[in-house]
Formats: structure tokens, C-alpha cells, sequence
């Protein structure tokens, strides 16, 4: 592998905050320090654009400072510098571990609204912390995937006697792989996720119909009477993924996000939401035709996923009060 070394020294007169600057400024870019004072990232693009502006910063300070790509450590395999940052990184794991292992011991069914709200923002903000160490994650230290799960568990937790009352009945992918699909003109947020859903998960060349009647031999899906629909308080896209069994954590938080943006009845909490609908927003205000619309939602709805499923965000959040 190739490394990035980063090594700086300011002068003996400087203030402390410059330095405690630069060291808080490091850390959050998931550098570990070796011996003599170098801190080392993977070789990425973007790492090394953070530490040539650490380094410009170093430089104004008076201080000195310098960048290097290293090929290989004496006395250091790859495999020991990976090691080093899987344990960096268990460190933090630990930490969120240990304050959500303290929420969970709250007695969440006997807690009053304003109780259970304030659990909720704190749950929120673990799971943001957790987004953050994912993000620096290089190596992915498996005490991640594990913290993640024991926040899902929590929100879950949270949520019982909350949820929905409505039954959504089990359905087989397998019996719909090869089967036709209808929609309502001028797709947005959930019938676009739902495309995307189906596309996805069940039948990459699936065919979408968009009309406001279905065909009797075609699956109607956001509309009234349809196959899928909304289900109490479930928007489609949540209908879908229940019915279809698809338990991953990514998949719920990206729920959360599109039931808030459906339905606007502040039970989720996402800072993502606000963006994602202007956007949605935004194409539907250009004239976008339906095409254009699945082209842009399937293409969006994918990337939201693979940030998601690779740690870019923590999976799923609490609700509000």
C-alpha cells in the first residue's frame, strides 16, 4: 500500500490553541501518530488535499510543515498499520458502545413523552458520532457493524408500542421477479424509491407503467386499492420492505427519511431530509418527464443507499415526540 505522512512542528513561542487546533484537526481525519510525532492516513485523494491545507495552515503559523507518500515503513507492514487503525477506531467504537449500553438500561416503556424525547435526541446524536468514526473507518473495524446493530436494536426498542398497528402481508420476491409494475404519473418521493426498491432488490429490468389504471395482469404499487400502498401509518416504500423481508438497517434509515418527506408528520428526525426534498422538489419544477424523473430518483435513491450501507451514515434514527 501507499501511506500518507504528515509531520509539522510550530515554534516553541506558539500559543497553545494553534496546536491544539491542528491535533483536534488530525484526529478527526482518522490519522493515527507514530513514533516521533507522524501521523499517517491511507493514500487517498481526498486525504491528501486535508493534509496539504494542514499543512498551508502550519506554514501561515510561522510553523514548518511537510507531506509525504510513503511506500512501505521499516519495521512496519501494512498489515501492522492496519491493524493500527482498526484499533483507533475500536477505541471509538468502544466509547458509543458504552453510552449506548447506558441508555438502554432506561426503562423506555415507563418513560414520559418528554422523557422519551429526550432519549431520542441522545440516540440521534449516537448515531451521528457513529456516522463520523464510520466515515474514518478505513479498515473496517468490525466493532462497527456491531455498535450500528446495537443502535438499530435501540431505536426498535424506542419504538415498540409507537409503530404502526397495520398487518402487511408477507410476499415472496420470487414470485415477483418476472411480473409487470404500475404507478401513478409524475413519480416522486415514495413511488421513486419504491422504483428504485424494485429495480434493486427484486428485478433490475423490471417494467414500470405509469398510469392511473392498472392493467388487471400488472402490479399496482402507490395507489389506491394497490397491491402495495400505504399501511397505517407505513409509507409504500416501508409497506414494501416489510412485506419483502428486506431487514437491512440502511434500507429502514432511508425509510425514516422518505415516509417524513411522504407523509410530513414529524416522526423522524434526519438532517438529510430537508436536501433530499428540495431536490425532489426541484425536478418536478424543471418539467422533468416521468422517464427523467426514475432516471434521476433511481440514480439518487442508490447513491443514498450505498453511502448508508458503507458507513456514511449511521442507520436508523429515533423519532421525535
Amino acid at each position: 500500500m501507499t501511506w500518507l505522512v504528515f509531520s509539522y512542528s510550530l515554534p516553541s513561542k506558539a500559543q497553545s490553541s494553534p496546536r491544539v487546533a491542528l491535533w483536534r484537526r488530525v484526529r478527526r481525519l482518522g490519522a493515527i501518530t507514530l513514533a516521533g510525532g507522524i501521523h499517517v492516513l491511507p493514500a487517498r485523494d481526498e486525504d491528501l488535499e486535508a493534509f496539504q491545507w494542514l499543512a498551508e495552515e502550519v506554514q501561515q503559523a510561522k510553523g514548518e510543515a511537510v507531506v509525504m507518500r510513503v511506500e512501505q515503513f521499516e519495521g512496519l507492514s501494512d498489515a501492522d498499520l492496519i491493524e493500527c487503525f482498526r484499533r483507533a477506531r475500536a477505541e471509538d467504537y468502544a466509547a458509543l458502545e458504552a453510552q449506548a449500553s447506558t441508555l438502554e438500561e432506561r426503562p423506555r416503556s415507563r418513560l414520559k413523552a418528554e422523557e422519551r424525547r429526550r432519549v431520542r435526541e441522545r440516540l440521534e446524536r449516537l448515531r451521528r458520532q457513529h456516522a463520523e468514526v464510520a466515515r474514518i473507518d478505513f479498515f473496517d473495524a468490525p466493532e462497527g457493524s456491531l455498535v450500528a446493530a446495537h443502535l438499530a436494536r435501540l431505536a426498535q426498542m424506542l419504538a415498540a408500542g409507537e409503530a404502526s398497528s397495520a398487518v402487511v402481508t408477507p410476499a415472496a420476491i420470487q414470485a415477483y421477479r418476472d411480473r409487470r409494475w404500475v404507478t401513478r404519473p409524475r413519480p416522486h418521493v415514495d413511488r421513486l424509491a419504491c422504483i428504485w426498491l424494485i429495480r434493486r432488490f427484486i428485478n433490475p429490468a423490471a417494467v414500470i407503467r405509469y398510469a392511473n389504471t392498472p392493467d388487471t395482469d400488472e402490479v399496482a404499487f402507490d395507489m389506491r386499492h394497490g397491491t402495495f400502498s400505504h399501511r397505517g401509518n407505513l409509507c409504500t416504500f416501508e409497506t414494501m420492505v416489510t412485506a419483502f423481508g428486506l431487514d437491512d438497517p440502511s434500507l429502514h434509515l432511508m425509510g425514516e427519511i422518505i415516509h417524513e418527506i411522504d407523509l410530513r408528520d414529524g416522526r423522524y428526525i434526519h438532517p438529510e431530509t430537508a436536501v433530499i426534498d428540495a431536490v425532489l422538489k426541484g425536478w418536478l419544477l424543471m418539467g422533468f418527464s416521468d422517464q427523467e424523473l426514475e432516471t434521476h430518483g433511481v440514480a439518487l435513491f442508490e447513491g443514498l443507499y450505498t453511502a448508508f450501507a458503507r458507513g456514511g451514515r449511521p442507520k436508523p434514527a429515533g423519532k421525535r415526540a
